[in-house]
């Protein structure tokens, strides 16, 4: 049951915080660096960092429970999901900077507080982790093209 739980509110996120195709449009018509040659894999490492997310909580959650523990994983799935949403509906490159940069921190806090747990609950929010500051760094060089 926790794992459909898990996986209908991840969804249902994932909806909800989905940008319009017009405001999604507006995002893709930006200038792009020069070196972001694997900006197609994106959706891809994406799928794969959710993947790896869902696999966290649920093994959290039989580990320990713990409703807070979840809030903390849904906290981290609404700063992640909203990154996109806030730059197409506020056209604002630095808000979706700053929110994943906020996404990142808390981020790491989560995968701290679930570090005692186990071993692969940690593990699996690396990708996240290690993909997230990625992605704030081309938000943050878009920036600079897209005055």
């Amino acid at each position: 049951m926790a794992a459909l739980l898990i996986l209908v509110v991840m969804v249902a996120v994932a909806v909800a915080l989905n940008p319009s195709r017009e405001d999604f449009g507006w995002f893709l018509r930006l200038r792009r660096p020069a070196w972001l040659v694997f900006e197609p894999a994106i959706p891809l490492i994406w799928i794969a960092i959710y993947a790896c997310f869902y696999a966290s909580a649920l093994l959290c959650w039989f580990a320990s429970a713990s409703w807070p523990l979840m809030g903390a994983y849904l906290v981290l799935l609404l700063l992640v999901q909203s990154y996109t949403l806030v730059i197409c509906r506020r056209r604002s490159l630095r808000a979706g900077t700053a929110i994943g940069f906020a996404g990142w921190v808390w981020g790491l806090a989560l995968t701290v507080a679930v570090a005692p747990l186990g071993l692969a609950i940690w593990l699996l929010l690396v990708p996240f982790l290690l993909w997230s500051p990625v992605g704030t760094f081309v938000t943050w060089q878009m920036q600079r093209l897209n005055r």
